[in-house]
């Protein structure tokens, strides 16, 4: 019984509203890798939603990889544009709401 109230519960709140994901990643903006206390402060930044320190860090590390493998798509674009005459680079970036 304990098992399946621990799941029910790490399923409930893993999801995120799409509120919910630009106030973390405002927060993330504000606060920095040198912030004191910056899962606490990103956590509550995610004004009413309840998500704990360890969920938004949870988050960050899926955040932080797509960022860094979209930067990585978008440099070796520009590289390619650049070492052709009148080169065009596109990048098309999609998420898990694109809605594609």
């Amino acid at each position: 019984m304990a098992s399946k109230s621990v799941s029910t519960s790490r399923n409930s709140t893993s999801s995120w509203t799409a509120k919910e994901n630009k106030q973390f990643e405002v927060a993330l903006a504000i606060f920095d890798k040198d912030t004191p206390d910056r899962w606490q402060n990103v956590a509550r930044a995610v004004s009413g939603s309840g998500k704990t320190v360890e969920e938004v860090i949870g988050k960050s590390v899926g955040f932080d990889t797509a960022v860094e493998e979209a930067q990585r798509a978008i440099n070796t674009t520009h590289v390619e544009a650049e070492n052709i005459e009148d080169g065009i680079g596109v990048v098309k970036l999609m998420g898990r709401n694109s809605g594609m």
